[in-house]
Order: structure tokens, then sequence, then C-alpha cells
């Protein structure tokens, strides 16, 4: 059972889980701006840019800024992408301080919106809806690029959740520190059991292990 929220001595805080989430749980995308429970294939496309983004070793913070850029500038689809080319994306990953991989994320991007737009219209609905199941919506979206792997498709599916049916993402390495740490062994039926949204726990988890159990901040969460 869900505790109350407390604090502990001076230094450690307690709080139960579903304010944890209330606090830390708002998705990426919607932070964003992105609004996937649209379920238009143009802002679904600019999720799948953002996630690509946030699946290399690089600082949140650039990764959301030069997010912000390709929106900025309306390069968020398929055939924007396509259309602005290499050198017109490395700059953009320039100004967002994606330096250190802006060359090879440049190529990246042209690989996989390239495939998207040759093999199914640049439209990711058309992705999902040829997809048998999970599985195959994984790996149809892998087969878009070589640089596609697990951390971008646990980022991208954990919030297409909120628009696909068959988006069912294993969680993320940090998720799973999370996970380990708090002795969740089942985060869906975690969710179901509190009336939890899982997008939203899913993403708590994450700041969970990103803001806390990394940085070796000390709180103590509820469960």
């Amino acid at each position: 059972m869900i505790g109350s929220a407390k604090v502990v001595g001076m230094r450690q805080k307690a709080i139960d889980l579903k304010s944890f989430v209330k606090q830390r749980g708002q998705p990426y995308s919607e932070l964003l701006g992105i609004d996937l429970g649209s379920k238009r294939n143009e802002e679904i496309a600019k999720w799948f840019l953002a996630a690509i983004l946030y699946s290399k070793p690089i600082r949140e913070s650039s990764a959301t800024k030069t997010y912000r850029c390709f929106a900025e500038k309306g390069v968020s689809s398929a055939d924007m992408i396509l259309h602005t080319g290499w050198d017109g994306l490395v700059s953009l990953l320039d100004a967002g301080g994606y330096t250190r991989y802006d060359f090879s994320t440049a190529d990246k991007l042209l690989e996989v919106f390239g495939n998207l737009k040759e093999h199914y219209k640049g439209d990711l609905n058309l992705l999902h809806e040829q997809a048998r199941d999970s599985e195959d919506l994984e790996i149809r979206l892998k087969a878009l690029g070589k640089g596609i792997g697990e951390t971008t498709i646990s980022i991208f599916l954990r919030d297409m959740r909120l628009a696909w049916s068959k988006a069912d993402p294993k969680p993320t390495p940090l998720v799973q520190t999370a996970m380990k740490k708090l002795k969740i062994k089942d985060m869906k039926a975690l969710a179901k059991g509190n009336r939890l949204d899982l997008v939203r726990l899913d993403t708590a988890l994450l700041r969970f292990a990103k803001d806390f159990i990394r940085k070796k901040k000390r709180i103590r969460i509820i469960v």
C-alpha cells in the first residue's frame, strides 16, 4: 500500500510513489510540445527524431536544445530531413550543441528517414499498421537503419504507448536500475494495481535513476 509523503531526518526525504510519479512523470514528448495523443504522423515523426537524439550518450539538455533547433526550422519529417541534406543537418546539430556526434547523426538521420520514406511513404503509422505485433514492430523500426538500437527503441516506444496499441518496450537500463532499487518486479502490474499511467511511471523511474541514483542524492520512495 502506498503511504503518505513524509520527511525522514534532515537530509533524506521519503515520498510515496504516486506523488513521485505526479512530480516527475511528465513524458518527454509532452515537455517538447509533441501531441502523440493526436496520433498524427507529423507528431509521431517529431518524437521519433527526438528519441534518436536522446539515445546518444550526450547531455539531455543538448539533445533537447538540438530537437528544438530542428523543430523551429520545420525539419521534423522524412521529407524535410531528406530535403535539408547532410550539410544542413550538421549545421542544425551543431547549433544545438550536438557537435560530438554531428557527422554520424546526420548520416543516421538520412539513412533512417530515407528508408522510412522508401518503405513506408514516410509514415510511421503505416509501419505500425503493418507490424504483426510488438516484436515485429521493433524489428521494423530497427530495420530502418543500423543506428536504431535497443536504447532508441525503448525511448521511442515508451511514449508511443500513448498512440500505438503495439508499443510495448523493454525498460531501459536506467529504468531497470530504478526498478531494482525499489524492488519492483513488474512495472505494468504496479501501474495497474495503483492506477498509475504506465508512461508516466516509466518516465518517473527513469528520472529517479538519472537524478537521484546516478547522482547519489538521498531520497526514499515508498512503493
